[in-house]
Formats: C-alpha cells, sequence, structure tokens
C-alpha cells in the first residue's frame, strides 16, 4: 500500500473496475448497521490455530461468502468498497437532483459525467466513431521524425504507447518537482509474459484479442490478424530491454540524471524536444530516466520497424486505451480479453457501478468533500490521530533496542521516524475541478478531457515546490499509503471501518486491524525500499555499511520463508513481495506493542472466551479475509508486490512469537517456524 503517483491517478479515470453488487437498487440510501467485533460465526475454531490461522479466523466468512460472478476475488477491501458504492450513489444522486445546476458547477460536472456514461444508446449509435479523428493523426504520420510530437499528443490525452512520462519529485532533491521518463509501452501484464515458454497460450489469445479489436474497427479479418502479429512482434521487442518488477524495486537502479542534450543523444530517432512540447510541459533541462537500456533500445526499435507497423501499434494503443469508453461491442471483448481470460472474471461488472467507479475516478475529491462531511466523524479523526501517535512511540522503542543496528545509524532512524508526516481522512485543501470541462454529450470525451486535465495539472507542477499538502489517493479509497519522497503516511477515511477501524470495539480488535495497518505503512519508511530514503524524502544512505549488510541478512531470511509458501501450486516471489512482506511483519510487531501501552491490555479481560492477546491476532486474520480465483491467484502472484491474503496471515505470525504464546502453538503444528528461523527485522 504505498503512494500513487500522478500517471496512476490518471489511469483511474479510463478504467471502469468496480465491486461486486449488493442487493436492493443502487440508489438505495443505506443505514451503517452496528459491526460486531468480532463475528464468531465467521470463525472455525474447529481448525487448529497453529496449522491454519487464515482459515480459523475466517472459513465461516470464506464458506458464506463466495466469489460473485463479476469478480475475481472478494474481502474486506471489496465489502467496504461496496457499502461506499452505495454511499457514493447517494452522493451522485443528490448532487444531480438539481437540473438547473449550473453551468461548471461540481454538481453539474458529476450529474453529467454519470449521466453520459449511462446513456448506452447514444455511446452504442456512436460505435467506434469518435475514435477516428484520432486515427486520421496517426493515419498523417509519413517521416518517423514526427513520432515525438504525435505520441506526444497521444499522452496528453489518454493514449499511451512506447513508453510512460510524467512529473514528480526528484528523490536527490524531493523537494521540487522533475519530468521522469521511463518504460513503458506493453499491454500484456507483465513483460515475462512476452517470453515466458507458459505464456505462449496467452501470447496467441492476445493476437486472437488485437485481430478481433481491429475487425471491430472496420478492418477485414485477414489484415487485422497481419496487424496484430505485427503488433505482439513490436511490443515482445520492447519487452526485451524491459525491468522486471523485481529489479523496478530498486530505487538507486531508477535513478538516472540526464539533461536533455543527454537524452537525445541516447536516442537520436525520437524527437524528445517535439514530444515534451506536445505533452505541454515548460522549458527543463533535466529529468530522471528510469530505464536508460529500455529507452536506448526502443529507439533502435523505431529506426528498424517499418513506419506501418508503428502506426498499426499506435492504433492499438488508442483502441485498447479507450475501448471501455466504447460501443458495447468493443467493451465485450476488451472483457473477454483482459478480465475473463487472464483474471478469471465471469462477467461484466453492472454499468451503474463501471460507470460510478470512473465518475468517481475522475471527479474524485469533489466526492470526497461530501462524503467525509457526511461519513466520516471528528470523533474518528481524533482516535486515530491517537492510534498513530501510539505506533510511533511503539516503533521508536523498538529501534532503541535493536540488536542488528549501531547507535549513530538508530539516531538518524529515530530522527527520520520523528519527522514522518501523518495525514487522515482528507486533505486540508480540496482539488479545484474548474478546468476540467464535462460534456453531456460525450462519455468518451469526457475521460479524454479529465485526462488532458490532469495531464496539464502534472506539467505546471514541473519546476516548482513539491506541494506537500497534496494527497495521491482521495477520502473514499479503501487504502493508504506511504510515499517515500514525502516521508509521510496517509490514511484516507475510506480505510477507517469494519473491519480495520470500528468505533465500538475494543482495543485488542482495533490495533490488531488499524494499528497493524499503522504499523505497516511506517516501517513502509524502512523497508529495503524505504530505507534508502532519508527524513527529507531524500534518496539519500544515511546507514552505515555494516548495518546495511545486517538487514539485508535479515530480510533474506524473509525472502526465504516466503519463497517456501506455496498456494495452490504457485510459490510466492519473496523478493518481489519483500517490502510488503517487511511492512507486515514490522506492522504486527509495532501494533502489538503499542497495544500492551494501553490500560485494556494491562488489564487483560477476556471477552467472548478470547484473550486480548487472541483478540489481537483475530482481528488481524479477519482484516485479510478473501476469496481469489485460480487464475487470479497466478497473475496475482506473478505481478503483485503484495503477498496474497493467506501467506499475509499464515505466513507473518509464524514469525510472531507473541502469537505462538497466544494460542500455544508447538512444533510440529503446520505454521510453526523454529525460532532461529523465524524473521527478525523491526
Amino acid at each position: 500500500m504505498k503512494k500513487k503517483n500522478a500517471i496512476a491517478m490518471m489511469i483511474l479515470c479510463t478504467m471502469a473496475t468496480g465491486c461486486a453488487e449488493k442487493q436492493g437498487e443502487p440508489n438505495e440510501t443505506t443505514e451503517k448497521e452496528v459491526v460486531p467485533a468480532i463475528n464468531l460465526a465467521y470463525m472455525d475454531q474447529s481448525i487448529k490455530p497453529g496449522d491454519d490461522f487464515f482459515r480459523y479466523a475466517n472459513k465461516g466468512w470464506l464458506d458464506t461468502h463466495p466469489i460473485p460472478e463479476e469478480y475475481t476475488t472478494f474481502g474486506a477491501f471489496t465489502e467496504i468498497d461496496q457499502q461506499n458504492e452505495l454511499l457514493i450513489q447517494d452522493i451522485i444522486n443528490e448532487v444531480s437532483a438539481d437540473a438547473t445546476a449550473e453551468q461548471g458547477s461540481v454538481a453539474q460536472k458529476i450529474r453529467d459525467f454519470y449521466n453520459a456514461g449511462m446513456d448506452t444508446v447514444a455511446i452504442n449509435e456512436r460505435g467506434y466513431s469518435e475514435l477516428l479523428p484520432y486515427f486520421e493523426q496517426v493515419d498523417a504520420l509519413t517521416d518517423k521524425a514526427q513520432l515525438g510530437e504525435l505520441v506526444g499528443k497521444m499522452h496528453a490525452t489518454g493514449f499511451g504507447g512506447f513508453f510512460g512520462a510524467g512529473v514528480g519529485s526528484d528523490p536527490k532533491q524531493a523537494d521540487m518537482n522533475i519530468m521522469h521518463v521511463m518504460q513503458g509501452g506493453l499491454s500484456l501484464p507483465d513483460r515475462d509474459d512476452y517470453f515466458d515458454e507458459g505464456s505462449q497460450e496467452m501470447r496467441e489469445k492476445y493476437v486472437g484479442h488485437i485481430s478481433n479489436m481491429f475487425q471491430l474497427v472496420g478492418i477485414d479479418a485477414e489484415t487485422a490478424t497481419a496487424k496484430a502479429n505485427g503488433i505482439l512482434a513490436f511490443e515482445t521487442r520492447l519487452a526485451e530491454k524491459s525491468l522486471t518488477r523485481v529489479e523496478r524495486r530498486d530505487p538507486d537502479r531508477t535513478y538516472n540524471k540526464f539533461t536533455r542534450v543527454q537524452l537525445s543523444e541516447k536516442t537520436p530517432n525520437f524527437c524528445w524536444d517535439n514530444y515534451f512540447n506536445a505533452v505541454g510541459a515548460p522549458a527543463f533541462d533535466s529529468l530522471n530516466v528510469g530505464m536508460p537500456d529500455f529507452l536506448g533500445n526502443m529507439d533502435e526499435v523505431i529506426s528498424s520497424t517499418n513506419i506501418e507497423v508503428i502506426k498499426d501499434y499506435m492504433k492499438w494503443k488508442i483502441i485498447t486505451g479507450s475501448a471501455s469508453q466504447l460501443s458495447d461491442d468493443l467493451v465485450a471483448e476488451d472483457f473477454a480479453f483482459y478480465s475473463n481470460y487472464l483474471y478469471g472474471q465471469e462477467v461484466q461488472q453492472p454499468r451503474w457501478r463501471r460507470i460510478l467507479n470512473a465518475t468517481d475516478g475522475c471527479l474524485g475529491e469533489a466526492i470526497g468533500q461530501i462524503y467525509v462531511e457526511k461519513h466520516f466523524p471528528a470523533e474518528a479523526k481524533a482516535r486515530m490521530e491517537n492510534l498513530v501517535a501510539n505506533l510511533k512511540t511503539s516503533l521508536g522503542e523498538r529501534i532503541k533496542v535493536l540488536d542488528w543496528m549501531d547507535d549513530a545509524t538508530k539516531e538518524k532512524a529515530l530522527h527520520k521516524l520523528a519527522c514522518i508526516n501523518v495525514k487522515v481522512g482528507y486533505p486540508n485543501k480540496w482539488k479545484d475541478y474548474s478546468k476540467y470541462e464535462v460534456t453531456a454529450d460525450s462519455y468518451f470525451q469526457n475521460i479524454r478531457n479529465a485526462v488532458r486535465f490532469e495531464n496539464d495539472e502534472e506539467m505546471a507542477k514541473l519546476g516548482k515546490p513539491v506541494d506537500k499538502e497534496e494527497w495521491f489517493m482521495t477520502p473514499q479509497t479503501v487504502n493508504a499509503y506511504y510515499s517515500p519522497d514525502m516521508n509521510e503516511i496517509v490514511f484516507p477515511a475510506g480505510i477507517l471501518q469494519p473491519p480495520f477501524f470500528n468505533q465500538n470495539a475494543d482495543d485488542a480488535v482495533n490495533y490488531g486491524g488499524i494499528g497493524v495497518v499503522i504499523g505497516h505503512e511506517m516501517t513502509h519508511g524502512f523497508d529495503d525500499q524505504g530505507r534508502k530514503y532519508d527524513e527529507k524524502g531524500n534518496l539519500n544512505d544515511w546507514w552505515t555499511e555494516e548495518d546495511a549488510v545486517r538487514f539485508n541478512e535479515r530480510t533474506q531470511q524473509l525472502v526465504k520463508l516466503f519463497n517456501e509458501f506455496e498456494l495452490r501450486g504457485n510459490h510466492i516471489n519473496g523478493e518481489l513481495t519483500l517490502g510488503e512482506n517487511i511492512a507486515d511483519l514490522g506492522g504486527l510487531n509495532i501494533a502489538w506493542d503499542a497495544y500492551q501501552m494501553t490500560e485494556e491490555a494491562q488489564r487483560n479481560e477476556s471477552i467472548d472466551g478470547f484473550t486480548p492477546a487472541q483478540r489481537f491476532f483475530i482481528s488481524y486474520g479477519t482484516v485479510w479475509r478473501n476469496n481469489i480465483r485460480d487464475k487470479a491467484l497466478e497473475r496475482r502472484i506473478k505481478e503483485d508486490v503484495h503477498s496474497p491474503a493467506e501467506a499475509r496471515v499464515n505466513r507473518a505470525l509464524g514469525s510472531m512469537p507473541h502469537f505462538y504464546e497466544a494460542f500455544e502453538c508447538v512444533e510440529g503444528d503446520k505454521m510453526y517456524i523454529a525460532p532461529e528461523e523465524r524473521a527478525k527485522i523491526w
């Protein structure tokens, strides 16, 4: 759960994804029910806790909450998303009720965005016609020297291709924004999908999907298939020098300061001046090139590829980048490959949910401002801030007694901890959408305008100080993040609900839920990536060489433990998930120690037959309850930096001595890890 960058936030506007449908009409006003701190019916106490704590805490819930057919996974996050969707639907209905809302007002924009997306009659009548002006721009390309300008225009309106670019903080001068250019341009989920022997069927299906999509925009079958094969070959060449997901986790590797002259020398066949002008960037002298070898290879690929193949590739990026906003035939084909084939989702989400989530993605803070007024009480924020303070104290005390870190590094670690900024609930200042134009006539154009609006906002930051008040998640988001370049943790109001945070629950439950989440985000400042940033967010090695070696030795034990963990025949990648696994284990330890400071823990009184220690761990297990389809699990293990839910419970707890004590776990239990084999970091 780390910070999303601005590019990722723009993608939210083009991805109409959502959550499983609740019973009742979508505009039904819902009252929040009182949620029990621990629901005994959701447990299965016949399972030995030391054998499978994930199912001990959750099997009753898992058995009674099968994955809806429009979902690939269903868990605690999903349940809160469902509740939030109905609350957001109420907000949309309320602000849209006034048909005379002033043009340019937030109410008009929310109303017209949602209604345009729901107008399937008009969308189907247009078919793919709204793509034709963009196709014409591509067809006008007669010389590769023109490519930089055209790619810039496409990127600025939400069509990807070739590489990614955006504005963000300078990793070594974190208070200033610079341009970043990084690898990109691929349409399969992972660069390894282009090479793995086991992905051959996927590549064949991908070619068929591209061909089908081209046929839906008027290309004959034979020509469409030829174009599809050319596009796969082109993307495969881009993938050859793309870093793997594990390689991209190293911030030192992805920081390479270039002048614009050096960038042009590295890529003589691509005109960056034209690109930056077209994307709307103001004048600048230097930038970060995340993957220089990728760009060098991209330049060679452009030089050696027939211009007609390049044009086919650009048209493909236009089609696949907007399919969800077009007629039903294109939506269905896009779903069939990317959602059904790749991840096992059985049916489309209902349209109202997809458009609601797109509206929320493009006008998130406008909706969020109303959301917090209605659904986030001041006392919840106050209690959360108190929890954060306690967790900070707990981590500080743990750092002081580490036996593997010397005093010089401890002093700097404690200083960094003290400097962590904490944001809870919602931003102090709200996003201004006055320059975002929304029409009642075209859902497709509203998406284009949203991306252009975000692009212009982003480019305006270039060369200017970083805005420390900015949030990278909306208040209604069910998530949290740590930002290493801002050294801050952010907890949106959306996640501050059961089972994570329960205003009516005992402290053990809240410390085992949201307390671990808080500790998790704090630990990201000291995981294998976050530890490389100082208290100001600069990429700066503040460790002694000896401490760095000891840290890496300890993290390798965690890598080993997760590499050994198998789910349905799939082994977790301990290197890919290392940062999140460090944060989970750290969060557990920090939250446990913080809970011991409470009066409740000192009283040590049982509730419903469970000791406070047991309730702490049951709460942690409950947070990660989740059912997941086989295909989605396979993709997640390959792509996601987070371990699957079952491993986040059973493997993480295996290194927690207090867990063994709470449930009398002994050698021979399936989760048992010998003391000398357990991971001990923060």
